[in-house]
């Protein structure tokens, strides 16, 4: 699985490859584009050549920007940062499948400021953090949440460097999120 980060431009060399770094210790590969400069597009294109893509994130990362330079012939509508709230605005309405080559399509999906996945409980998102794996054996509950259980291995190799603090800091955002969408 790759993971792509647009609007390289925006961000220094160090934070680049922190995020690489962090991410590739996970079992990802990591490809940094910037629509704005066009960078990485021609390794995006590759990367996507023979397959059907859906691009997701939230809004105003670049996603539309992204397929306007996969697909030229077809201009997504963009839009800018809301200085009012300092995020994207969403511009995309629905998902699109664009073709960008031969057997080769990007769907275009509306960003999101939450998450919510039918059927996606917050007990799955650890199945998602593949660093975990190896040190759930050693927390004392089964089906420890890695969140306030005492005795967690993923949070004992956390305290140890082991483990990210920036993807355990994601993964308790997005576990408190789901835990959310329960409630309501």
């Amino acid at each position: 699985m790759t993971i792509c980060f647009n609007k390289k431009d925006l961000l220094e060399e160090q934070a680049i490859e922190e995020f690489a770094g962090v991410y590739k210790k996970c079992g990802y590969s990591v490809l940094y584009t910037s629509a704005e400069k066009e960078e990485g597009i021609r390794e995006l294109h590759e990367l996507l050549d023979g397959k059907t893509t859906a691009v997701a994130g939230p809004s105003g990362v670049g996603k539309s920007s992204l397929v306007n330079r996969l697909q030229p012939n077809v201009q997504m509508e963009t839009g800018s940062i809301s200085r009012k709230i300092e995020r994207g605005k969403h511009t995309t309405r629905h998902s699109e499948i664009i073709p960008i080559a031969a057997d080769t399509y990007i769907m275009d999906t509306p960003g999101f400021s939450t998450l919510y996945i039918p059927g996606f409980e917050k007990e799955d998102l650890q199945n998602f953090y593949p660093e975990f794996k190896e040190y759930e054996p050693y927390c004392r509950f089964k089906g420890c949440s890695h969140i306030s259980e005492p005795d967690c291995g993923v949070k004992e190799a956390l305290a140890e460097g082991k483990i990210s603090p920036l993807r355990y800091e994601n993964y308790k955002l997005l576990y408190e999120e789901l835990k959310d969408v329960k409630k309501y």
